[in-house]
């Protein structure tokens, strides 16, 4: 019997600890189909209002580092924009560690509706930053300030929202519903090189090839403002949810420091969760190295070492990021049938295969070869990103969850994911190699392969610290009649409430 099944009764009205409790169909959270897309949906909305603003950012590149460093000879330049970007990540952990845990004390939902409002803000504001055409290399430290801003509410924003949309789906079909939530990053990265796209196409034919430089690169900034509003409308009517309710109505999430199962700050996360946390850091630095190497540096990539017209190189990807978007919900149910683990190992796989032949396509500089290579790298990504909603939360337990994420996932972003623009171009510069990129993707798939060796398989089973969610009160009785047969039910983690 392990230490959590012998743990004795608290107080009266406090959750049952005892390896042999059982479950009642009350004890069951019941979430029908309806209310799921409700709350996956405003989730999806703000996400996607967030990385709008990263493609933004990341197919202006280019045209920002002329408006913001004129005076930095090429090729640092883009390497000073870039680190704008890199900046805003290297702020996530702090956010993370702020915004995490006070998730877990005051709900998902009140903490979603800060984020979004404080990226929404942000991105408005770079969108009416002098240039350093009017006061020098000082338009550069606003600049990033206000990535910096952004940084510290996306901290607290991706953990949330995965958090949110684990907790809201059904056991069986995690996979499928939390994998809408990258659907809306991901479109919402192609909406930012879309506009971006598009309004260089309108104001260089109006205005000349300077017209971007002089004022176009604000359009798409401001663009956001809209788009913000509609975001923090759609998270003030998502409700709160029911795992957390549960926990929080039971006293599950107050029980003492020496409960791995509890409510803890970071210390105590740090403490009791290290081992998952690394596993997480892993996965997610393997994910993030190659999402972003696909998203935010790939049409400074193409524009910088391929040749491509910068419209054509923000464009490019376009196709590719709808194409895995509508792919996401389609591997998300895969991984309900053949777990999370299978689904990771297929990405860590893909990667290794066709990361540097897809580079190597790149070079041939034809478009067809561009669009190929594009879509090799692509599916490994999508692979990685269709189950991180479902599997990364899962680790944790319900007490902890938003903290742990925000830890797990900030870290490795920062460290890693959002800085591969800058590390790639970096690399390229001192090697003079265009292939460095895929080396530093390889590398860390390498370790995310390692790290799912010991990573628990989460499909199909209650998260942690949590009880069974189901669809409807039919599926609730049939579980707690089987329940004894089922060695996906652990009810000795579950909150329940008896007498």
């Amino acid at each position: 019997m392990t230490a959590n099944q012998k743990a004795n009764h608290g107080p009266e009205g406090r959750p049952t600890r005892q390896g042999d409790s059982r479950l009642e169909p009350d004890d069951v959270i019941v979430v029908d189909k309806k209310k799921v897309r409700t709350a996956i949906g405003g989730t999806v909305v703000g996400n996607f209002m967030e990385w709008f603003d990263f493609g933004i950012y990341g197919y202006l590149a280019v045209t920002l580092a002329v408006v913001f460093v004129s005076d930095v000879p090429e090729p640092w330049a883009l390497v000073v924009t870039l680190l704008g970007f890199a900046i805003s990540f290297l702020v996530r952990p702090f956010g993370g560690l702020v915004l995490g845990p006070l998730g877990d004390r005051i709900g998902r939902q009140k903490v979603l509706f800060l984020t979004m409002a404080m990226m929404a803000v942000a991105t408005a504001l770079i969108g009416v930053l002098p240039t350093s055409a009017q006061i020098g290399l000082w338009a550069i430290v606003p600049l990033y300030l206000l990535k910096m801003v952004q940084g510290f509410s996306t901290g607290g924003e991706y953990a949330g929202a995965t958090t949110y949309v684990s907790e809201f789906s059904p056991d069986k079909s995690r996979g499928f519903w939390s994998s809408w939530l990258d659907v809306g990053s991901y479109t919402g990265f192609a909406a930012g090189a879309s506009v971006v796209a598009l309004t260089s196409l309108i104001v260089t034919n109006v205005s000349g090839a300077n017209g971007m430089v002089d004022y176009g690169w604000r359009i798409p900034f401001l663009i956001a403002i809209p788009l913000g509003v509609v975001a923090i409308w759609f998270r003030l009517k998502i409700p709160e949810t029911p795992s957390f309710e549960s926990a929080e109505n039971t006293g599950h999430i107050k029980l003492d420091n020496h409960d791995p199962l509890a409510r803890h700050g970071i210390g105590g996360i740090i403490r009791h969760h290290w081992r998952v946390i690394l596993i997480g850091i892993a996965l997610v630095s393997a994910t993030n190295t190659a999402g972003y190497a696909l998203t935010s540096y790939m049409p400074a990539y193409l524009e910088g070492e391929i040749g491509m017209h910068s419209i054509t190189a923000a464009a490019a990807t376009v196709p590719v990021l709808l194409v895995m978007s509508a792919c996401l919900p389609l591997i998300g149910a895969l991984s309900d049938r053949i777990g999370r683990r299978t689904v990771y190992a297929i990405a860590v796989g893909s990667t290794l295969v066709l990361m540097l032949p897809a580079f190597w396509m790149m070079h041939i500089g034809e478009f067809w070869a561009v669009m190929v290579a594009l879509f090799m790298v692509a599916l490994p990504v999508g692979f990685y990103v269709a189950i991180s909603a479902s599997a990364l939360p899962a680790l944790f337990p319900t007490a902890t969850r938003f903290g742990a994420m925000a830890i797990a996932y900030n870290v490795a972003v920062s460290l890693f994911g959002g800085t591969t623009p800058l590390i790639s171009q970096t690399l390229i510069n001192l090697t003079g190699n265009g292939y460095m990129p895929a080396f530093y993707i390889m590398f860390f798939a390498l370790l995310g392969g390692v790290a799912l060796l010991t990573m628990r398989e989460s499909a199909n089973r209650p998260l942690i610290g949590s009880v069974p969610t189901v669809e409807t009160r039919e599926e609730a009785e049939q579980l707690c009649q089987e329940q004894d047969d089922n060695p996906l039910i652990d009810t000795s983690t579950m909150p329940i409430q008896r007498g």
